[in-house]
């Protein structure tokens, strides 16, 4: 039976490709070490299906802090989901949260990885990395020009990536991960926001115009890109995953009015430091190496994810 590691174990993605995996007939450790960018009790409520599997087997720690050599004993293959999040609280005296658990963990991991034999390493990297350019589709050959210390330090992670793949043949795959939402998503990020707003009758608030817009892609689709950057013969790559549609945020708060059922109000703020105006992704070299295709329409995300936010809100 193989054995997979997954970092980062109890977040909105690292939860869904764990429960994905054993469904899979693996094996999974999961690792997380619960920084306080968001309440610890969300986390744990990720982890509530997990928890009950005998596939599963949990440690708390931080990479920085845990044996790896011992941790990667067995392990077939490493997704490696765990990092600081946010590109808004990326600045100042908080970006050595992010050096520590986004580049230097990173490195760390890989370091050990040298030794253990593994078939593969899949890196959770992001679309941070292109930056604010109108250079549209974003293709993996355009330049990175990161705008926020977030950004930067997703790029210096998946450079470490392919230097390890260069120098001591350990098999990365990096895939850039484009604004993923659905159940569980991080309570800072907007569709989560959005439908808690609008079910408790608030208005919703809004950075910018609202005329920016996303290249949104639901969490199955991406567990899945995981699964298939393991499975394929690919080493030494990077690869966008994308949902496979641009919609403006004006456009995304319409259908979530619909699918709630009223008329929503929105306030906008000013824009962020960090933000960008667009995101699209050019997916021909997933669908080519992968032959990922993503399946789950922007409407029945939102619909899924509007159920679970509505759910949890009951509880």
């Amino acid at each position: 039976m193989m054995k997979a590691l997954v970092t980062g174990a109890a977040g909105f993605i690292g939860s869904h490709l764990c429960e994905y995996l054993i469904d899979k007939g693996l094996t999974v450790l999961g690792i997380d070490c619960f920084v306080d960018y968001y309440p610890r009790a969300i986390k744990e409520a990720n982890m509530a299906r997990l928890k009950k599997q005998e596939a599963f087997k949990f440690i708390e720690n931080s990479l920085l802090d845990v044996d790896l050599a011992s941790m990667l004993d067995g392990v077939d293959v490493v997704f490696h989901q765990a990092a600081q999040a946010g590109v808004r609280a990326s600045w100042g005296d908080s970006f050595r949260i992010y050096t520590d658990n986004n580049i230097l963990a990173t490195q760390q991991l890989l370091e050990a990885c040298k030794k253990s034999g593994i078939k593969k390493f899949v890196y959770a990297s992001s679309s941070s990395v292109y930056g604010d350019t109108l250079d549209l589709p974003m293709r993996e050959t355009s330049l990175p020009s990161p705008v926020s210390p977030y950004g930067v330090s997703k790029l210096a992670a998946e450079h470490l990536c392919w230097l390890y793949f260069k120098n001591f043949k350990v098999p990365t795959v990096s895939l850039r991960y484009f604004t993923v939402y659905g159940p569980r998503q991080r309570p800072d990020m907007a569709f989560h926001r959005f439908f808690k707003w609008a079910l408790q009758g608030r208005p919703l608030e809004v950075y910018g115009t609202g005329e920016q817009s996303r290249d949104f892609t639901y969490v199955d689709d991406i567990v899945e890109a995981n699964w298939l950057a393991f499975e394929r013969p690919v080493q030494g790559e990077v690869l966008n995953i994308g949902g496979g549609s641009r919609v403006s945020l004006n456009e995304v708060i319409a259908r979530i009015g619909q699918i709630v059922g009223a008329e929503l109000e929105v306030n906008h703020m000013d824009v962020q430091k960090g933000d960008v105006r667009h995101t699209s992704a050019d997916m021909s070299k997933a669908k080519q190496m992968l032959e990922y295709a993503p399946k789950v329409s922007l409407e029945e995300g939102l619909r899924r994810e509007f159920e679970w936010v509505r759910q949890m809100m009951a509880d």
